[in-house]
């Protein structure tokens, strides 16, 4: 496992993410739980360091769960959680991105994952109703405190973190180092806007669903096959798209000795190295095989093959802008070397 930067910080954090959203405390046996240590252990000892969590996870089981497994050796994971969904539906200060509902969610986190501090604490979505103004000073306020080390967004417009990492940067407030968004061969949107603005401005993007909730598995691609991730879907789920995709995805497994989910994730990686696919599983078996990706190595025409049958565009404006980039600068534009980034 290698390790990178978050964002513009000296955080190191592993190729893959471990999410725990499948942790869930409240039908699991003696069995199940000894499961869930496993896939920590064996995370660990394949070099990765963050655990991704949230406070609505299993009803605030899967922290219950990380705060125990995790007290040993808290201090070398980067521990990853969430605020933003509601703690009582029934209150409507119980959810949101306003101060009252990141105090208590943040003291409810620390509480369940018996810990003084989170090291990587996200927004978990966008909040309309509230000003990113209030937002950004209450985050840069609990990172002062010492309770917060770093901070990401999940599931939101990037000119919105865009605006808020301004607001940041102008009243020398902490800002986000990373954001957390769906990237997959069946769901590229995040190309259009919200990947070039990490890569301009130096974040971290954490990848989920990088197997589109067992789509890309083999599961649908393969006899007998069978995720070997975290899945809600059934055959009748697929269309005539995503069965190309996965087929596609299959054929170039098969060509490199590799499984399909290794094809999968390795491709969100190939996509871009700001990239950090989140793997979430059930066994340690499926951990196992995930993990496996980071030796998977795709071609320039593997890449091309994987993403024809997508039919992904960028559509306006960058299309629009690729394709009159003559028009606009003439037959000596080519020969201008970009600036780095």
């Amino acid at each position: 496992m290698l390790y990178q930067l978050l964002g513009q910080t000296g955080l190191r954090v592993s190729e893959l993410f471990l999410g725990a959203m499948t942790f869930h405390g409240r039908d699991r046996d003696d069995t199940a739980h000894k499961e869930y240590a496993r896939i920590v252990e064996t995370y660990a000892q394949a070099g990765g360091n963050v655990i991704d969590t949230a406070v609505n996870y299993g009803e605030g089981e899967s922290e219950e769960i990380l705060g125990e497994l995790l007290q040993k050796d808290r201090d070398r994971f980067v521990l990853s959680t969430k605020y933003t969904l509601y703690r009582d539906a029934s209150d409507p200060n119980a959810s949101g991105n306003h101060r009252k509902n990141l105090k208590l969610s943040l003291e409810t986190s620390l509480r369940r994952l018996r810990t003084d501090y989170i090291d990587l604490y996200w927004v978990h979505i966008w909040d309309r109703n509230t000003p990113l103004e209030e937002t950004m000073r209450a985050l840069d306020d609990v990172v002062r405190s010492g309770k917060v080390l770093y901070l990401g967004i999940s599931d939101t417009p990037a000119w919105v973190v865009a605006r808020a990492n301004t607001l940041a940067q102008q009243h020398g407030w902490t800002p986000f180092s990373a954001i957390q968004v769906p990237y997959n061969l069946l769901n590229r949107d995040i190309e259009r806007e919200l990947l070039p603005m990490a890569e301009a401005t130096g974040l971290s993007v954490a990848g989920w669903g990088p197997l589109a909730s067992g789509a890309l598995s083999g599961k649908y691609t393969r006899p007998n096959g069978r995720p070997t991730g975290r899945t809600r879907m059934s055959a009748q789920d697929l269309s005539p798209r995503d069965r190309a995709v996965a087929e596609a995805v299959a054929e170039v497994a098969d060509e490199l000795g590799a499984t399909s989910s290794q094809v999968a994730i390795a491709w969100t990686r190939a996509r871009s190295t700001a990239v950090h696919p989140i793997v979430g599983v059930r066994t340690v078996d499926q951990l196992t095989d995930n993990l496996d990706a980071t030796g998977v190595s795709l071609s320039a025409e593997q890449l091309a093959r994987l993403e024809a049958p997508t039919g992904f565009s960028r559509g306006f404006p960058l299309d629009f802008i690729d394709s009159t980039a003559q028009w606009v600068y003439g037959t000596v534009g080519p020969r201008v070397v970009p600036r780095s980034r």
